[in-house]
C-alpha cells in the first residue's frame, strides 16, 4: 500500500532529482557551453527522469481493487492514445481526460471481449 509518507518521499526525490540535474552543471561549468548536443542532452534529462518515475504508475494504475495484476491492455491503449494526442499538439488537460476515459472504456469492454 502507498502511505502518505511514501508519497512524500517520492515527491521529494523527484524534486531533488529535477533540481540537482539543473544545478550541478551550473556549479561545475563556468564558461558558456558551445556544444549543441550537450545543451540538448541537459535540457531533456528532467523530462526523461520524470517519465521514468511516472510511467510505472500509469501501467499499475489499472489494477482493479482486490486484484494483484493490472489490466495491461487498458493501460497500454490509453498510453498510446495519449501519445498520439500529444504528438498532435493537443492540450495537457484534454490528453489526460481522454486517456482516462479510454482506459475506463477499455476496462468496461474488457470482460465483454474476453
Amino acid at each position: 500500500m502507498c502511505s502518505m509518507q511514501n508519497v512524500a518521499i517520492a515527491m521529494v526525490i523527484m524534486a531533488l532529482t529535477t533540481y540537482l540535474i539543473r544545478v550541478i552543471p551550473i556549479g561545475f561549468v563556468r564558461r558558456k557551453l558551445d556544444n549543441e548536443w550537450f545543451q540538448d542532452f541537459l535540457y531533456y534529462i528532467p523530462f526523461c527522469v520524470l517519465s521514468a518515475m511516472t510511467f510505472p504508475g500509469v501501467i499499475y494504475s489499472t489494477t482493479p481493487t482486490g486484484a494483484t495484476t493490472p489490466h495491461y491492455a487498458s493501460a497500454i491503449i490509453a498510453t498510446v492514445v495519449a501519445i498520439v494526442m500529444s504528438w498532435k499538439n493537443r492540450g495537457l488537460v484534454r490528453v489526460a481526460l481522454v486517456a482516462v476515459l479510454v482506459a475506463l472504456l477499455v476496462e468496461l469492454l474488457l470482460p465483454i471481449v474476453f
